[in-house]
């Protein structure tokens, strides 16, 4: 087969050019496979046909592919780049040197690759495993296509399951679901159905009954109502409730499940998020109860000298919340842009640092950790770096039995706090320790589940300072202004052109030319008007990922107008090329890379299979069949945004992105942006995210668990000598 003109990883369609003996020029075979390499003979059984477009080919109904034979077929299917290690030249020179016994060579004898010039031990090492892992993928691709599934994910199941990947499938396809990103229900249910799984099984419901509640999950819930859950698992599985109820038994009595009724509703958790919740209820409550971690403080003289240190006179609010966070063990503060939360952590630190208090400051993402740094200057770290995250094991180094050495914690950004993280922070601070939250419980909640900031201020079980006085250094900042607005219910109001204004509204109700607006306006008008490079200092901000105003249509075009050339590949329908702005999509503790970090492609490298990016001063190398794992960053979702400032901000809104449109999402979009905000789109939308308030109400029992576990609290400390209460 002399050449793959075009193959999708999804279906499996391809068109090839092959040789065939007595002919002297390539046919070409349209048909059905899961890979297929250059240099690969292949078998097809089908029959010829004219296409209207192409003219003549091969239709085959059935393809199958088997290592090459001849020398030239061998040299070009070794240097096609399946292989890590091994490029056109290597290629060569291996098959000149061992001829067609190269392939027992690397299986059997891949110490004698080192005869090759320039083949050492690494270099060696590499081609034996890659051969290796392209074997078991391949497999992998052969039964996934057998049983109608996509190829694409082939990789992530082999590093999931290695060699037993098959019979781990096998066992129970549903695992694909649980385990695999980017295979649903319905595809490991699809497979299911093909091994002869009855619809009715046990398993089946059990499997489906898990994806409703990871399904509640990404949409920030720790809990499902039983009514809930047993409707929508009979909607998806179309079997009767009888099963399904028989199903939950089933994963209650398997602890799998835990059933809870303490909102007054029976709710259904998976059973770590449970404990999540409950352990972060009671640790919480535990930690407030004793002594401050710091000699005797004169607070009202201590906030004078720090307001001579910072060089800022404190409000009355923000004394109160310095007061707060240097007499109570647990304390919040919370606000919108420009209030001087930035201002009062400052003058905190500089207090108790004063006093030889250990403090440590921390945030959930490198950006906002990085941020609180600078102006702080005091080491901040990730909570996951903080807490030494341990990929091997999934764990944390420091928890409950290892806690963490220090006095006083600093978390920022505290909004983005999900339930399972808190937990792991909460639950690894010394008992004697003091927390500070800081954070804005207004802006969009966290990605993942769980409402933890606002119900824990909803609990009315600790102290919290609501910030709220916009100073004079921001006052004048129409960004700052119209973010305040829109969280009253109040409309932003767009400057008038020319009057130096940092926020404008440009309506545009046709999506089309709203695209070709943003793109001017990110390609030539901002960078010619602010001196903004179009593709570090400005970001696009969406509501959400579909739709010609969408994430994903925005980062091609803007793809496509900013960085249209240089060296690029295609991997899960997504092009890349060197130069393009990426984000990372999920946490990989190998990579020390992060969900939502940005760097840049400075290279791909073919032989190698590797695409490197550049994040801050770091190079991070991603298999080819990685690539999942990051997205073009260009234009990102609103959520993708949170704990992150950017000099310019451009925000598309449109009556097409309505099921997104409430108040925290814009107002969060809003205040990402430092220097200029742009709203391009409908005035409709616009009013309707403003006026939309809590349209997706998480379903979590945090607040309740607290004020429980602080009743309980209450009347356990009335039950001791005073002496013993905080031992």
């Amino acid at each position: 087969m002399d050449r793959v003109t075009f193959h999708n990883e999804e279906t499996g369609f391809c068109v090839l050019r092959v040789a065939i003996a007595g002919r002297k020029t390539p046919v070409t075979v349209v048909g059905q496979i899961a890979n297929i390499v250059p240099g690969e003979d292949i078998v097809a059984e089908g029959g010829w046909i004219t296409d209207r477009q192409h003219g003549r080919q091969f239709k085959a109904e059935s393809l199958k592919s088997t290592p090459p034979h001849s020398i030239e077929g061998i040299e070009k299917f070794l240097g096609s780049g399946m292989i890590k290690g091994i490029g056109p030249v290597y290629a060569a020179k291996l098959v000149s040197h061992f001829g067609k016994d190269i392939f027992s060579i690397i299986e059997k004898e891949s110490s004698r690759l080192e005869e090759v010039e320039g083949i050492g031990r690494t270099r060696r090492q590499s081609i034996k495993d890659s051969w290796n892992e392209a074997r078991e993928i391949r497999t992998i691709m052969a039964f996934l296509m057998a049983n109608g599934i996509s190829t694409a994910r082939a990789f992530r199941i082999y590093k999931r399951y290695g060699d037993q990947a098959i019979p781990a499938v096998k066992r129970d396809p549903y695992c694909l679901a649980r385990d695999i990103k980017g295979i649903g229900f319905k595809s490991a249910d699809q497979i299911a159905m093909k091994m002869g799984i009855p619809a009715d099984s046990d398993l089946r419901a059990r499997a489906g009954i898990e994806h409703v509640l990871l399904e509640s999950t990404t949409a920030g819930h720790c809990a499902c109502p039983l009514d809930r859950l047993i409707t929508q698992a009979a909607e998806i599985l179309n079997i009767d409730i009888p099963i399904i109820e028989a199903a939950i038994a089933h994963g209650l009595a398997e602890r799998r499940l835990v059933r809870d009724e303490i909102t007054g509703e029976t709710l259904i958790y998976l059973s770590v998020l449970h404990e999540n919740e409950t352990g972060l209820a009671r640790t919480l409550v535990k930690l407030r109860n004793g002594p401050y971690p710091s000699p005797p403080i004169d607070i009202e003289r201590a906030i004078a000298w720090a307001e001579g240190r910072i060089g800022f006179s404190l409000a009355p609010a923000q004394r109160e919340a310095v007061a707060g966070a240097l007499r109570h063990k647990v304390s919040i503060i919370t606000g919108g842009p420009g209030v001087g939360k930035t201002t009062l952590v400052q003058a905190v630190i500089q207090i108790l640092r004063a006093k030889k208090v250990v403090v440590h400051c921390c945030a959930p993402t490198g950006r906002a950790a990085k941020r609180l740094s600078e102006t702080t200057g005091l080491e901040a770290k990730t909570i996951h770096r903080m807490l030494e995250f341990e990929p091997g094991s999934g764990r944390f180094h420091f928890d409950v039995s290892r806690p963490l050495e220090g006095d006083v914690f600093i978390v920022d950004e505290s909004s983005m706090l999900d339930l399972p993280l808190a937990y792991a922070l909460i639950k690894a601070l010394p008992r004697h320790a003091a927390l500070v939250l800081v954070g804005d419980v207004d802006q969009l909640p966290s990605v993942g589940p769980g409402s933890v900031l606002k119900d824990i201020i909803d609990s009315r079980g600790f102290p919290v300072t609501h910030l709220n006085e916009i100073f004079r250094q921001t006052g004048g900042s129409s960004i700052v202004v119209n973010a305040h607005a829109v969280n009253r219910g109040q409309a932003p109001v767009s400057g008038a052109p020319g009057s130096g204004s940092d926020f404008f509204i440009m309506a545009e109700e046709d999506p089309d030319r709203a695209v070709d607006t943003i793109l001017r306006l990110v390609s030539r008008h901002i960078p010619s008007r602010f001196n903004a490079h179009p593709i570090r200092d400005i970001q696009v901000l969406a509501p959400m990922q579909r739709g010609a105003l969408g994430a994903r249509n925005l980062n091609a075009r803007l793809q496509e107008t900013l960085n249209p050339d240089g060296e690029s590949l295609e991997r899960f329908g997504t092009v890349f090329r060197e130069r393009d702005k990426v984000m990372q999509l999920e946490n990989d503790y190998d990579k020390e890379v992060f969900n939502g970090d940005v760097g840049f492609i400075h290279r791909i490298e073919r032989e190698d299979q590797r695409l490197v990016v550049r994040f801050g001063d770091r190079f991070v190398r991603y298999d080819f069949n990685e690539l999942d794992e990051i997205a073009p960053a260009y234009a990102i979702t609103v959520h993708k945004s949170q704990g992150s400032e950017y000099p310019c901000v451009v925000i598309p809104l449109h009556t097409q992105h309505f099921m997104m449109l409430q108040r925290n999402l814009l107002y969060t979009a809003i205040t990402r942006g430092r220097k200029m905000v742009i709203l391009v789109g409908s005035p409709k939308a616009i009013a309707m995210a403003v006026r939309r308030q809590d349209v997706h109400q998480r379903c979590t029992a945090l607040r309740a668990r607290l004020q429980a576990e602080t009743a309980g609290s209450s009347l356990e400390n009335k039950k001791l000598p005073a002496d013993k209460v905080d031992q």
